[in-house]
């Protein structure tokens, strides 16, 4: 099926010729129509798979389709709201807006916290059809009324699990509360969680539901694999890797931001052109580095989970979680940076003693058991003990939990990695000691080590 079957107008089917779409993929193919009948939507799919295309495509016609409306000044009044959790997924979505509807005669425009709001006043005093924000930047504006949501008729909440993983809540609350009870409502997340459903019944009315992949599923063209190391070696393990494999663009996540930037300072010393990016760092230099990784100029991007969102690159060939993320979803959001669009991609985990756990919690999440790669010369020690590791004010306990802990029984990746061995499916890879999660064997935990303890799913940082 193409993208005329789908009833979109010619200027937005030149825009998509233009990109080089041949056809929808299957999140398009049922969000596009579901949004041009005028009913509300909640829409989930892994990432990568052209959620973004799937609701701005839609919008934009409908937009296209009536006229302006004006405001009591008579300026064009904003009558789409877009609202992301990051600032790079909210730069992400209006570039997406600004290139699909670059034949259109609508205004777009990309608010967010970390630089100045005079440009953004300037650009709302010139009139906006459609407006991506994020959620703190959007109520500021709205506090010292710079801006009028009254005439909203479209509102769109991206990545909504991500919302709540951050704190997100109550200003989605206090949001709803501005908006008009009459509009048309589009929730689209990657995972498709309980709370996301929860949140839906009080947004949306008699919602069109859309699941195109099972919950919290990875995508099937992403190799994924373990790499049992040391804490202490994991910094060593990463510049071999690079190295030895000649990587030349890699995504490495990290849980914590001055981590992030230890790591980019270490590989950088090493040769490896790196720069990390968090909630910290300026807009401009979080730009610049994104900017950068993209054209190949930078081998190595070290990110949080937070400041990640809204990195969509083609062809992005691995990723490495250098640090497991203590929440098991946002490893379908990392590895899901990688492997987009029907792209074959590559995902490492550089797993110590310490976050047995939280891989465990995984496996169990995506039904499948990882395959072990073990790196000779980087061996883990078998003796080590599981420590507790320090997120911020929180202790997080993520060694190996208590007896019959092992994840589900899935196979393991469909190519083999080029160096070390490779243990998968029901078997285990020299000096794996993640027993219990290869073949449903249970285990204690090693001597001296905590049972494993899930964090706590609240705030993890407000990006403004």
């Amino acid at each position: 099926m193409s993208f005329a079957s789908l009833g979109l107008a010619e200027p937005l089917l030149r825009a998509v010729a233009e990109a080089g779409y041949v056809a929808p993929t299957p999140i398009q193919l049922q969000a596009i129509p579901a949004v041009l009948t005028g009913g509300d939507l909640l829409a989930g799919a892994q990432t990568g798979t052209g959620k973004t295309a799937g609701f701005t495509l839609p919008l934009l016609h409908r937009l296209a389709a009536a006229p302006a409306a004006l405001d009591k000044s008579g300026r064009r009044a904003i009558r789409a709201l877009i609202l992301t959790p990051t600032r790079e997924l909210a730069a992400q979505v209006e570039e997406s807006v600004r290139f699909y509807g670059k034949y259109l005669p609508l205004r777009s425009m990309v608010m967010f916290g970390g630089v100045g709001m005079v440009p953004q006043i300037e650009a709302l005093q010139r009139g906006v059809d459609i407006l991506v924000a994020t959620p703190g930047r959007l109520l500021d504006h709205h506090q010292q009324r710079n801006l009028d949501l009254s005439q909203v008729q479209y509102f769109v909440l991206d990545e909504a699990d991500r919302m709540l993983d951050m704190g997100f809540i109550h200003d989605i609350r206090r949001v709803l509360a501005i908006l008009p009870p009459q509009k048309q409502s589009l929730l689209f997340s990657a995972t498709f969680s309980d709370d996301i459903k929860a949140l839906a019944e009080r947004l949306l009315n008699r919602p069109q539901v859309i699941e195109v992949a099972r919950r919290n599923a990875t995508a099937d063209t992403i190799d994924q694999f373990v790499y049992p190391v040391d804490r202490d070696r994991k910094k060593d393990l990463l510049v071999h890797l690079i190295d030895s494999k000649q990587w030349n663009q890699v995504l490495v996540f990290t849980r914590m931001k001055h981590a992030a930037n230890r790591l980019a300072e270490h590989l950088n010393k090493h040769g490896i052109t790196a720069m990390a990016i968090h909630g910290n760092k300026s807009q401009g230099a979080r730009t610049r580095a994104l900017s950068d990784f993209k054209s190949g100029d930078l081998r190595v991007l070290v990110a949080t989970d937070i400041a990640a969102r809204g990195i969509d690159i083609d062809q992005l060939p691995h990723v490495v979680n250098y640090e497991l993320p203590n929440v098991p979803e946002d490893y379908v959001h990392r590895i899901g940076r990688t492997g987009r669009a029907g792209a074959e991609g590559e995902a490492l985990s550089l797993v110590c003693v310490d976050e047995e756990g939280f891989l465990a919690s995984i496996e169990k999440m995506i039904k499948r058991t990882l395959p072990r790669v073990t790196v000779q010369g980087y061996e883990p020690d078998p003796h080590a003990t599981a420590q507790p590791i320090q997120m911020g004010r929180r202790v997080l306990y993520g060694g190996a939990r208590n007896e019959g802990s092992g994840g589900g029984g899935g196979g393991g990746s469909g190519r083999g990695p080029s160096q070390g061995q490779r243990g998968g499916g029901g078997g285990q890879s020299a000096g794996n000691r993640h027993h219990g999660h290869a073949g449903g064997g249970g285990a204690k935990p090693a001597a001296g080590s905590r049972p494993y303890r899930a964090a706590p799913r609240g705030k993890s940082g407000h990006e403004r």
